[in-house]
């Protein structure tokens, strides 16, 4: 990968680093979503309590026959690798830095240990210009790698039938919850803070010691996000608390329902934990989709999912201080915890 050596940076503490064979994960749902193409009632809502399960047991599950096309993905896939195969000096044209958090990046820390990956981040709605950025503003302009053709089209064709995709997995959602359909797209209306996340796993020297993404939970609403063959995706099982791996589907999302839904629906549902494991043998690739809502909103349960006898369990907070604080502490290595949820929890 041009750049990555194994050093200390990279061990996780014993008790998170992965075991030498990790269990397939059985029983995960596989949600068909053909009846939305065209819309059939019933169908409609025989998905939505499927969905509503697979969110209050799971936290995620996984989708086929989603309408995103088959060559979009592949037009994105094959973006994605053209660019981690650019030398290291054309990446580095497109770093990120802590001001201005798209572009490419190699040492993203999970909970304070580095994670054994390169990424590149875009949004795919570049927002419009602010008439001034106040200092410590996050500027989400996209930095397009030059020379690539086609990468551009590609990303932002995929970001496109994606969105799509997280809206009709939105309007599931919502129906599960007995709200009505359309009742959490307000929140994504305008200037969303959605992104998409290309990363790149190399094989790794030491996989008995690091991880390609430690342990965490998406702070988002949703998550989805297409992986390659080889697989790697651990997700803690509700159970038992072990750790299983995902096998991938051909053709598939993962969807994982975020921090953000967990709050919406007062712990209804529950985001999952997960982790990415490496491989000796083997480079691995996936692109997650980050569904995120206004930098503006303020997060808290839905007014519909609360009453005397299941009051609110958090405290509102804002979206966009919390996402700051998440970007930048996975940017550098910070002497204390990442910002999570349940410091917003109720007593």
């Amino acid at each position: 990968m041009g750049g990555l050596s194994m050093d200390q940076a990279f061990v996780q503490a014993p008790e998170h680093r992965p075991k030498a064979s990790v269990a397939e994960a059985d029983g995960i749902p596989v949600i068909d979503l053909s009846p939305l193409l065209p819309a059939d009632a019933d169908g409609v809502d025989a998905l939505a309590a499927e969905v509503g399960r697979a969110s209050r047991d799971w936290g995620f599950f996984v989708v086929v026959r989603h309408g995103v096309p088959a060559e979009v993905v592949a037009r994105a896939a094959e973006a994605q690798r053209a660019f981690f195969a650019l030398p290291p000096d054309r990446r580095a044209a497109v770093a990120r830095s802590e001001a201005a958090p798209m572009g490419y990046y190699a040492s993203e820390h999970t909970k304070n240990v580095r994670d054994w990956k390169e990424v590149f981040d875009l949004v795919p709605r570049q927002p419009p210009p602010p008439s001034a950025v106040a200092d410590g503003d996050l500027v989400f302009d996209n930095k397009w790698p030059d020379d690539l053709p086609g990468f551009r089209e590609a990303m932002e064709e995929y970001g496109e039938a994606v969105e799509e995709l997280a809206f009709k997995l939105l309007e599931l959602i919502a129906r599960s919850l007995g709200l009505r359909p359309d009742r959490l797209h307000g929140f994504f209306k305008d200037d969303q803070t959605t992104f998409i996340r290309l990363n790149h796993y190399p094989p790794c020297p030491s996989p008995d010691l690091a991880l390609g993404v430690g342990r965490h939970k998406d702070a988002g609403a949703l998550t989805v996000l297409y992986q390659d063959d080889v697989g790697g995706l651990d997700v803690r099982r509700r159970s038992d608390g072990e750790w299983v791996r995902v096998r991938p589907v051909p053709r598939s999302f993962i969807i994982n329902v975020g921090d953000i839904i967990q709050v919406w629906s007062n712990d209804r549902y529950e985001s999952a934990e997960h982790r990415v494991a490496v491989n000796v043998e083997k480079e691995r690739f996936s692109i997650p989709f980050f569904f995120n809502p206004a930098s503006h909103t303020m997060v808290e349960p839905l007014e519909e999912v609360v009453s005397d006898e299941s009051p609110a369990r958090y405290n509102p907070y804002n979206w966009g201080e919390f996402f700051s604080t998440r970007k930048n502490s996975n940017f550098k290595k910070l002497d204390v915890e990442n910002v999570q949820i349940v410091h917003f929890r109720k007593d």
